[in-house]
């Protein structure tokens, strides 16, 4: 299943009343820490392909990247999950969305969304090298 190319910003919320601008309609994947960290190499070392802002978890077990609103729908990698967050909550700006969480890469200094095709490429080749690493010992 292919998922958009797109690498549109996390979207706000359609209501014209919405008094918050910076509400943002991303989803976001989350995957273990050390697939994840891997993609955020691959990704900032790639050619052209951007990363967007990255969470970890305060025991530092996960890594959640945001993509674009409407990703989770057709997200299908083994070993993440990708939660549709429809705006509730979700702000891009300094302050962590959620509470024991951290930023990896903060909103201001990464793209405003990781692209899913990119990620899910970027997951893939970070599995195969803990996968040839961990075969190796």
């Amino acid at each position: 299943m292919e998922t958009s190319q797109s690498n549109e910003p996390c979207t706000s919320p359609s209501s014209a009343e919405e008094d918050d601008e910076d509400a943002a309609g991303c989803d976001l994947v989350t995957v273990p820490a050390r697939q994840g960290l891997e993609a955020v190499d691959i990704l900032r070392r790639g050619s052209g392909e951007a990363v967007g802002p990255v969470l970890h978890d305060g025991g530092c077990a996960t890594l959640g990247f945001l993509v674009p609103a409407g990703t989770a729908a057709g997200w299908d990698v083994p070993g993440s999950i990708c939660t549709e967050t429809d705006g509730r909550g979700l702000r891009l700006n300094p302050e962590p969305p959620v509470e024991g969480s951290d930023w990896l890469l903060p909103p201001g200094e990464a793209e405003l969304a990781t692209d899913p095709t990119v990620l899910r490429r970027a997951l893939g080749e970070a599995a195969r090298l803990i996968e040839a690493a961990d075969s190796r010992r």
